[in-house]
């Protein structure tokens, strides 16, 4: 039945003339958005159609021209669109199949979840139609969106940027991160668990950038938030559970090495031919015009074939390209009414990627290091992440590891589990998985990053946790590495004679070990851990003792050279002085959170110097330096009855040109407070700044 509704929709869409608002009252199931005052949606819908209707509408009125973009480079079509500057990632979406497949996967679906997409998209049209005027001009031609196009931009985004990367194949790099934690009733204070999400991406708008929302329907409770464009919120909770995600980095693509010859590759011994096909795209010109660009794509035994610029000729092979559900994975898993049942959807092992963690009223909580890993018969992290042989069958995987073979930690003794990006062996402590246990190739063991062992010291040391703690704990500031060699670097200093080093190590004795606005010495102390540690904080081979896989969170520790440690405390006592004006300088007067007309005293520092509260600032521009990446989205939620939850966006809910969503939650940033989520209808109701009524 529903299907009608959104054919009359697209099609009524596409030349964006007739009255959107009129559109949606015509063409769309009853429901209602009511946006609170900060810009978040709460969709009130009377079945699932219309629920993911809701949801398109807001995506596009919070984020359209990031969002409706992202649309168009799924389908290839982005240098059609855009022009020259969106070729080469035309060629990546064209080369990997990405719309193909989409096509394919949509038509995989089961109907009812179709009908999901489709109503997803004809919220996004009907948007679009209602207020045209809103979205920049140039993202108008993507429209109509169809059901395949919200399909591709999943696709794109957990195959092709998440798992396999365009810059990783093309001989760059990719990261990100986050933080969850899960505890249990015997370990929280009020017997009710509780649960964190708190993942850590870029601040520029982008596939990447984070949007909250609350979704309501007839079996559908769920609040949380997602990455732009997607249907389904990957960051979610309700009455009963929660879920929350981070990064971990799981190889499930593998890129192989060709040696070339006779105009194929060599594979066991013989020349084989590429598998060529020619495709054509349109690319805009300056003054309006089209040219069509042909693309030749070559394919191996492999997978598609690329050459990098150093001259390399690689194919990429991605695990999961037979796995079309993992938007309904996602759906269902905040649908779940156990967690029998949770557990029960987990094991289709849809999503690609991701460590996800979980807790629910009942008790139960779960680490488990997710993905579709490729099986291989030897090799390490470093051999399968790099650049393998193609040129013998000996290296090609066909099979993938099972949900029964992933590492998972459930209901441990410890009453918790943690993770910040790390390997799944230390998700709790003591130790409830060994890496020894798994193949080599599924996660390095170590070293432990110094936020995870922060964050394992958070959760591990009270015997009980309070919710306000729960809350304290997270917004901790302090910088753990001080923990490990401040002591030792101050003994070292008081026996130098050098009035610098002794002006430097005055400032750090007297410096709170925080990198709170207030706190004098942080900035100095970065300085140093720099040059002590390497430019991103990770390097351990000035430490006394190296990190230990025996003693994986009290580790490394001390100073190995102490009297290059203070030639360092020298240089960064010079650096400082010369960057910031002081060695004193107070941290939030040069980091600031800052977005258009708003700019406060930032908090928060690089995670690998042992700070949980994460921001990776940028470089200097006038004396002063803002967030590129760290602090987005953050819940905190205690399943008691009622629930408790608070949060924050870090950088507001909506990117759109003017929106007062984009700014308005930094000052509580800056402060060091949060928001309480308003989950029920009559808390919202008393929060409401627009109402829209489909």
């Amino acid at each position: 039945m529903f299907g009608k509704y959104v054919l009359a929709a697209v099609l009524a869409v596409g030349t964006l003339t007739a009255s959107g608002e009129a559109l949606a009252q015509k063409t769309a199931p009853k429901g209602e958005i009511l946006y609170d005052t900060y810009g978040v949606p709460h969709v009130y819908g009377k079945d699932e159609a219309s629920v993911f209707y809701g949801f398109g509408y807001a995506t596009v009125q919070n984020h359209g021209n990031v969002v409706v973009k992202l649309y168009g480079q799924a389908r290839g079509r982005a240098a059609e669109y855009w022009g020259e500057a969106e070729v080469e990632s035309d060629k990546w979406v064209i080369a990997n199949g990405i719309y193909e497949r989409a096509k394919a996967w949509y038509s995989q679906e089961p109907a009812n979840f179709r009908a999901n997409l489709d109503a997803f998209a004809a919220g996004m049209n009907a948007y679009a139609k209602a207020h045209p005027e809103k979205l920049d001009p140039s993202v108008l031609q993507v429209f109509p969106i169809t059901g395949v196009d919200v399909m591709a931009h999943g696709h794109r985004l957990m195959n092709y940027v998440y798992v396999a990367p365009q810059a990783r194949t093309m001989g760059g790099n990719a990261d990100a991160g986050s933080n969850a934690w899960a505890v249990m009733p015997k370990k929280s204070a009020s017997g009710n668990t509780l649960l964190l999400a708190n993942p850590h991406l870029p601040w520029a708008p982008s596939q990447l950038t984070y949007f909250e929302a609350d979704l309501n329907g007839p079996g559908i409770k769920m609040y949380g938030a997602t990455q732009v464009g997607l249907p389904v919120l990957r960051f979610a909770f309700n009455d009963r559970m929660g879920f929350t995600n981070t990064v971990n980095g799981v190889l499930g693509a593998t890129n192989y090495e060709l040696k070339l010859a006779d105009g194929g590759y060599l594979f066991d011994g013989k020349v084989r031919p590429f598998t060529t096909v020619t495709r054509t795209f349109k690319v805009k010109q300056a003054d309006g015009t089209l040219r069509t660009q042909t693309l030749e794509v070559r394919s191996s035994v492999h997978g598609p074939v690329f050459t990098r610029a150093d001259g390399k000729t690689v194919a990429l092979r991605v695990a999961g390209l037979d796995r079309p559900g993992g938007l309904r994975q996602y759906w269902d898993m905040g649908k779940s009414k156990s967690f029998a049942d949770y557990q029960a959807i987990m094991k289709r092992l849809q999503v690609p990627s991701f460590n996800i963690v979980y807790g629910d009223r009942e008790g139960h909580i779960q680490y488990l290091y997710n993905g579709i890993l490729p099986k291989h018969a030897d090799g390490d992290v470093a051999k399968w992440s790099g650049l393998v042989p193609g040129d013998t069958s000996a290296t090609l995987w066909t099979e993938t590891h099972s949900y029964e073979d992933l590492p998972k930690v459930v209901d441990p003794p410890s009453g918790y589990v943690q993770n910040t990006n790390d390997p799944p062996w230390v998700s709790t402590w003591p130790q409830a998985i060994q890496a020894k246990d798994y193949p080599a190739y599924m996660a390095n063991n170590g070293p432990m990053s110094l936020r995870a062992q922060q964050s394992s010291h958070l959760m591990a040391d009270p015997s009980k946790i309070t919710f306000d703690d729960f809350v304290a704990r997270k917004l901790t500031n302090h910088v753990l590495m001080t923990d490990r060699v401040l002591d030792d670097l101050l003994a070292a200093a008081a026996q130098s004679t050098d009035a610098d080093v002794q002006e430097a190590a005055a400032v750090l004795k007297a410096w709170n070990r925080t990198v709170n606005a207030d706190a004098k010495g942080a900035l100095l102390f970065e300085a140093w851990a720099r040059k002590f540690a390497g430019p991103t904080y990770n390097n351990d081979a000035n430490y006394r003792v190296r990190w230990d896989p025996a003693k994986p969170i009290d580790t490394p520790v001390g100073l190995k050279d102490p009297a290059q440690a203070v030639a360092m405390l020298k240089a960064a006592a010079a650096e400082a002085k010369t960057s910031y004006g002081a060695l004193d300088r107070p941290f939030g007067d040069v980091s600031r959170f800052a977005l258009g007309k708003v700019d406060l005293p930032g908090n928060g520092g690089f995670g690998n110097t042992g700070i949980f509260r994460v921001i990776t600032w940028g470089p200097l521009k006038d004396g002063k330096r803002t967030p590129v990446h760290g602090e987005t989205w953050v819940s905190m939620v205690e399943f008691s009855t009622p629930i408790k939850a608070l949060g924050l966006m870090s950088y507001g809910n909506s990117t759109q040109p003017g929106s007062p969503h984009r700014s308005d939650q930094l000052e509580q940033l800056s402060q060091k407070t949060f928001r309480t989520l308003w989950t029920t209808r009559p808390e919202v109701e008393k929060h409401v700044e627009e109402r829209v009524a489909f």
